[in-house]
């Protein structure tokens, strides 16, 4: 063997030792994030536990203003309160949280941005929390509309007796659609922002943004309701277009 063939071997063996240096730094690192975004949850969900019947009362909100103020929840087993309570704590916990588990997510992917990539990364964060907190309220003003839809469909002769944890799945299933696809307008513009499309394309596809995001807000709103589809499809609409001046004006 050469030398020059002994330094090219060397610079290899440095080469993948430096790889898994930073793949384990990376690993160290996405571990320590982890760690602090589990103790966030940990402390809200302690939280939510002590708040359980603020936060219930609160749910209950659009069962109690569709029904006329009769809105009890009734349970059939012994463990049917147990496990509604352990479920609001850790819901009460993740919503709590979110603010610090995007302030981690947000520390993890920063040190591999460029100093214009970490300009925009703030708004990005800032952006993603507060539509996400508007859909979910979306979800929750509008929820009321949906049983009520729901419920005329069974029609006069049944009697509304519901399942405490199915109403909370239900409503919560509801509130993270909304709040998940209120997200579309950021994708949009960091696509846009990446150079994977242009604003011209996105304004060229407008009919069938429309036609998708309509089928989209059928299959997404878990009561079936007009009133629901209508309330996650308009704002999504003018999302769409409003995603395309803020991506032309951030291409500038």
């Amino acid at each position: 063997m050469t030398i020059i063939d002994r330094i090219k071997n060397a610079r290899k063996v440095d080469t993948d030792d430096a790889a898994t240096m930073s793949l384990l730094s990376h690993l160290k690192e996405m571990r320590s994030r982890l760690f602090v975004m589990a103790i966030a949850i940990a402390i809200g969900s302690v939280i939510a536990f002590f708040f359980y019947d603020d936060i219930l009362s609160f749910l209950r909100g659009p069962y109690c203003r569709a029904n006329h103020g009769h809105c009890e929840l009734y349970v059939t087993g012994p463990l049917d309160g147990v496990s509604l309570r352990i479920k609001i704590s850790f819901f009460g916990g993740l919503a709590i949280a979110s603010p610090v588990i995007l302030f981690e997510l947000w520390r993890f992917i920063t040190p591999g941005l460029k100093a214009k990539e970490k300009r925009y990364a703030i708004p990005f964060v800032i952006a993603s929390l507060v539509l996400f907190f508007a859909g979910c309220a979306m979800a929750y003003f509008t929820f009321e509309h949906a049983l009520v839809f729901l419920t005329n469909i069974g029609g006069s002769e049944l009697q509304q007796i519901y399942n405490p944890n199915q109403y909370l799945s239900l409503i919560l299933l509801m509130m993270f659609l909304f709040g998940a696809t209120f997200e579309f307008p950021v994708i949009l513009v960091a696509l846009q922002m990446a150079r994977v499309v242009s604003p011209a394309q996105l304004l060229s596809w407008w009919r069938w943004a429309i036609i998708g995001i309509t089928l989209a807000s059928a299959l997404f709103t878990p009561s079936g309701d007009p009133l629901s589809m209508l309330a996650l499809a308009i704002p999504l609409i003018v999302f769409y277009f409003v995603a395309i001046l803020i991506g032309k004006l951030a291409r500038r």
